[in-house]
């Protein structure tokens, strides 16, 4: 009994070591309404689980089916620059390739094998990403929703950031957290905050419904968000990741009209007692699609890692569905495979 007691000892002092050295720094600034001075809060002030729930959770999983798949080849080398319009490349999970007016603009960009601070345990990669690395044209902007594992990659950032030497625009918080691992060329946003990348297109960040943290020191200290890159010829909404609300969605389908492209999460949702609050189901982004008044989304958030209890063909089986149900043709609300560019 006493050794067993102490490797319970040994084994909580380790996590709690392990989590202190993977927080980040947290945020300082001026008290808002989504920051009381320590901590962030989402738009409706819901809260996400906490440790209870989570345990809940991993004693009563059910995990859905997933296979590996490594086979798929990678898909054709993007073109260097798109000088009028819009491509659109989907990497894995929700790393988009946007190239839009000679920009080239990469969202939460994710190639290493696993989703965890170690390279041991945590997620692992069931597809490859759908375009080499070595295969991406020069990158102009970085955009980072958040700083989660599965879309602040350290490693993919800090490659791109050394060959591509890219503007990195990140939420409240996070820009210290780049700094802090020798990454520079960092802009934080607040949420509706704007930044202009040309003459012609302006980047604003989003509210989102989530979370943040890196470790268990750092929870809610910095914050999270989507994107919208505003042009002229209409907008392109990154969401990020996020639960369902729909104040939030009605806000930014009237503040950010017209959106022509949303790029919106249909993943990582079950079990919905406890994913709802972070994740929104395939139904629920169906609902996003038509609150924020998208003429055309794409899924993001699904395939690649399996983080939740949800199977890998949930997400698109439930999604066929849900437009269904709602009288939307499929053609407005599509998945692309990995490697695929779709040009608009």
């Amino acid at each position: 009994m006493i050794i067993l007691l102490a490797c319970v000892v040994i084994f909580l002092l380790a996590v709690n070591i392990a989590g202190f050295v993977f927080s980040g720094p947290a945020y300082k600034g001026p008290v808002t309404d989504h920051f009381d001075g320590r901590k962030f809060t989402n738009p409706t002030g819901i809260r996400t689980k906490g440790l209870r729930d989570v345990f809940k959770w991993m004693f009563t999983r059910k995990r859905g089916a997933w296979r590996k798949n490594r086979i798929a080849k990678f898909g054709e080398k993007p073109p260097a620059r798109i000088d009028d319009g819009v491509r659109i490349t989907f990497v894995n999970h929700s790393t988009f390739l946007i190239q839009v007016d000679g920009l080239n603009i990469i969202t939460d960009p994710v190639w290493s094998e696993r989703t965890s601070p170690f390279s041991f345990m945590g997620p692992k990669r069931m597809r490859q990403p759908g375009i080499a690395f070595d295969d991406l044209p020069k990158i102009d902007i970085v955009l980072l929703s958040h700083n989660h594992y599965d879309h602040l990659d350290l490693p993919t950032v800090k490659k791109i950031a050394a060959i591509h030497k890219p503007r990195i625009i990140t939420p409240l918080g996070v820009k210290a957290f780049l700094e802090k691992n020798n990454i520079s060329g960092e802009i934080d946003l607040d949420w509706w905050d704007e930044h202009e990348l040309t003459s012609a297109i302006k980047i604003q960040s989003t509210p989102a419904q989530h979370f943040s943290g890196r470790g268990t020191y750092d929870r809610d200290a910095t914050l999270w968000c989507g994107y919208v890159i505003k042009r002229k010829e209409g907008n392109i909404y990154f969401a990020g990741d996020t639960g369902y609300n729909i104040k939030t969605f009605n806000e930014i389908g009237e503040r950010c009209y017209p959106i022509k492209i949303a790029l919106i999460p249909i993943g990582a949702y079950k079990p919905q007692w406890f994913m709802s609050p972070i994740h929104c189901s395939p139904e629920e982004a169906v609902q996003i699609h038509k609150e924020i008044k998208s003429e055309l989304s794409i899924a993001t958030h699904f395939g690649t890692f399996p983080l939740a209890d949800d199977s890998e063909n949930d997400p698109k089986e439930e999604l066929h569905e849900a437009l269904k149900n709602n009288s939307i043709p499929a053609t407005s609300f599509i998945i692309l495979p990995e490697g695929e560019g779709k040009t608009f």
